[in-house]
């Protein structure tokens, strides 16, 4: 069965066999999670680097009147807080949004694979900055971008995000992610969002379903984002 972390680091950089069998067995032991299981919790002591092999997870923070603000989501091949250990405690969660499987890889062991092995190293800087350009995407999206061109934005996104890594893609797009969900990832109240993804429909741009995206006219929907896939670099290639 593919390993989507391998395959992700494959387009970053040229892997050597040897890394790649390194990366084999620093992920051979993935475990079973259900849906909404909080791999971590804000305040916690840092713990292993989360690689997730299948399903979805998200980044979450929650606010003291209990709100929650969705700050990133996880698809398979994607893995997170390479450099978090050198905190004393998590400034946020991380959550299961489907049943996934989830490797871990002990800090000292990544620490190990980064040192001896170049191509491993350079996929995982680059893989960290582009999750970087993708935080910043959601930041001009969530301080500029009016709520029609948000919505259409992180619709684009997932939709490329989900297509670099191999998913299925067919009418209809299976995409997990509830209107409470998506409405936490963009400043939206679920009311309203309801309302913009109803525009979006009208327009004939998109049409989103409980657990699944229909992407009916892909320019309209991209002119309405205004969106530019310049900040997830899809252009990187091996041995680049």
């Amino acid at each position: 069965m593919s390993n989507r972390f391998i395959d992700k680091l494959s387009g970053f950089a040229s892997l050597s066999p040897s890394e790649v069998a390194v990366l084999e067995a620093a992920t051979a032991d993935p475990v079973k999670y259900a849906a909404k299981h909080d791999l971590i919790r804000e305040g916690d002591r840092p713990g292993p680097v989360f690689v997730v092999l299948e399903g979805w997870a998200c980044r979450y923070k929650i606010l003291p009147n209990g709100a929650r603000q969705v700050l990133a989501y996880l698809m398979p091949g994607d893995s997170c807080d390479l450099h978090v250990g050198l905190l004393a405690a998590m400034d946020h969660s991380i959550q299961t949004i489907t049943p996934a499987v989830v490797a871990t890889i002990d800090r000292m062991v990544m620490d190990d694979m980064m040192f001896e092995h170049r191509g491993i190293a350079k996929a995982m800087y680059r893989g960290q900055l582009i999750d970087e350009g993708t935080m910043r995407a959601w930041i001009t999206s969530m301080g500029r971008r009016a709520s029609i061109e948000r919505v259409a934005h992180l619709m684009c996104e997932l939709y490329l995000r989900a297509r670099n890594v191999g998913l299925t893609l067919e009418p209809p797009f299976a995409l997990p992610l509830s209107q409470a969900l998506l409405a936490d990832s963009l400043g939206m109240t679920p009311v309203h969002l309801n309302r913009v993804v109803k525009e979006l429909r009208a327009s004939g741009a998109m049409t989103l379903q409980r657990g699944s995206l229909i992407i009916e006219d892909p320019v309209r929907l991209i002119r309405i984002a205004g969106f530019d896939e310049n900040y997830l670099h899809r252009r990187l290639r091996s041995g680049a």
